[in-house]
């Protein structure tokens, strides 16, 4: 896997590192800004250096620039292209913000398993004018949606083989939606530290599950907290702690419960605002955030941040209310209801849960 020697091919016309200023060029006379941040990125690949500087999504807290090895990220390209069986030659997709290891890594899997790779904008129609069926993508969640609501869109969705989906959570409307599509569609667990995803879940098909399955060389156990451990040693020099809460089954999948930074105590019962969610989805269909605001008695009151372009009335408050209460425990129902114009995301498209919870409280 010597980066010297890799090349890219790019809607079928191969680029080696001589060739980036010609690429340029025709991005320059395409006024194309998704294949400029690739020539960028290309630069950076082919520099010399051993690391490359990738950005944290902020969906935690204040966003990071850290250095990770490009010899890990050929390891962790090479882990998922054998596990979807991509082959040379094969069409793939990108249409994320190269700014993140998820985008970063569609470039590196078609470098190392010498895919066909394809460029479009970072947006919610990505397949707007691609006609080509592909064999392999990568999406958020928001952007799965979004075609969905097409019936052209759809169709092309359709004719992908192999879809990924990651940067945040698949909702239980989504993933029913998601059982129609042909092909094998997954959800991936991972962060940048591990570059890209450790672990899938399939979505669809006779192997749909609720658990993550982490790739063979990937070892996995739980903190005194119940978090989760990933001694990934392809692609991490040490074995990470994150702050996902997690249930690892004696088969070594797993399952998400919630990030430890989303416990809300509220009159000392600790909440996961993420399984408050997965509870509320059923109720709610505009978007909407678990989040919690200070009280004097119950130290921190969960709070429901709702999209909405005016204030509910009182009798839809009212009526919410006894909806939620139906479905809720008592310390878990929301206490508060919060409208606000649009939920924060961060750059990939994440919640921002920070800036949710100072939402609730202006």
């Amino acid at each position: 896997m010597n980066i010297a020697q890799q090349s890219l091919i790019l809607d079928g016309e191969r680029y080696t590192a001589n060739d980036i200023t010609r690429l340029e060029q025709l991005a320059e006379e395409k006024v194309d800004t998704s294949l400029s941040d690739l020539c960028h990125f290309l630069r950076r690949w082919f520099d010399g250096t051993p690391c490359i500087e990738v950005s944290t999504s902020g969906s935690t807290g204040t966003p990071k620039k850290m250095q990770v090895r490009k010899d890990r990220m050929m390891q962790s390209a090479r882990l998922t292209c054998e596990y979807l069986n991509l082959q040379p030659g094969d069409k793939a997709l990108l249409c994320m913000n190269l700014r993140y290891i998820g985008a970063m890594m569609m470039v590196v899997r078609s470098l190392v398993a010498r895919l066909d790779l394809m460029v479009r904008p970072a947006s919610s129609h990505p397949l707007a004018d691609v006609d080509t069926p592909l064999r392999f993508a990568a999406m958020v969640p928001l952007q799965v949606y979004g075609m969905l609501q097409i019936p052209e869109e759809k169709r092309r969705l359709m004719q992908t083989d192999v879809l990924i989906i990651g940067g945040g959570a698949t909702d239980e409307a989504l993933e029913k939606d998601i059982r129609m599509l042909p092909g094998a569609v997954y959800s991936t667990y991972g962060m940048t530290e591990t570059l890209s995803h450790i672990a899938l879940r399939r979505l669809n098909g006779a192997q749909a599950s609720d658990r993550y399955y982490p790739f063979a060389s990937v070892r996995l156990s739980l903190s005194p907290e119940d978090t989760l451990i990933i001694d990934a040693p392809l692609v991490c020099d040490v074995p990470l702690q994150t702050n996902d809460i997690a249930h690892l089954y004696p088969d070594g999948s797993f399952t998400i419960l919630g990030r430890r930074d989303n416990v809300i105590n509220s009159g000392g019962i600790k909440i996961q605002a993420e399984e408050v969610e997965r509870r509320l989805r059923s109720l709610i269909s505009r978007p909407f955030v678990i989040t919690s605001i200070p009280d004097k008695r119950l130290g921190q009151a969960v709070t429901l941040l709702l999209e909405a372009q005016s204030p509910l009335s009182p009798d839809d408050i009212k009526q919410l209310q006894a909806d939620m209460t139906s479905l809720l425990p008592p310390y878990h129902c929301p206490k508060h209801i919060v409208c606000i114009e649009k939920i924060p995301l961060t750059g990939n498209g994440k919640i921002d849960r920070p800036a949710c919870r100072l939402a609730a409280i202006q």
